[in-house]
């Protein structure tokens, strides 16, 4: 993976509504910070681009890379650090959120379907 594709993965995982309206406070404060750090690198143009809306799968990306490229985003030790630590707390927030406070016969996880529980 290029730092550009590092950036613009971080960018697009960060992007997904349902990422943000979980994650923890670290992980949007980390996004936050990773967008301002673009943002700082990025012409007008740029800008444009990184807040408009992902229509098409793929088209956002393509052109964010294009202009992070021509914005010299991969040498932009301040933003790769960003990307990187917003992927690394995006890792460590595990893959299930859950909150079972009063909850009885629960079975969380689903990876393993020969997994039976019996209750009596």
């Amino acid at each position: 993976m290029t730092e550009v594709d590092l950036v613009v993965a971080a960018l697009a995982a960060g992007a997904s509504a349902g990422l943000m309206d979980t994650a923890s406070t670290a992980v949007r404060d980390a996004y936050d910070a990773l967008r301002e750090a673009v943002r700082r690198r990025l012409s007008a143009r740029g800008e444009e681009v990184l807040d408009a809306e992902q229509v098409e799968p793929g088209v956002w990306e393509a052109q964010l890379r294009e202009e992070l490229i021509a914005s010299g985003a991969d040498r932009d030790q301040e933003l790769l650090a960003a990307a990187e630590k917003f992927r690394a707390l995006v890792r460590s927030e595990g893959k299930y959120r859950v909150d079972a406070r009063g909850a009885k016969g629960v079975q969380i996880g689903g990876d393993h379907p020969t997994q039976f529980n019996t209750f009596n």
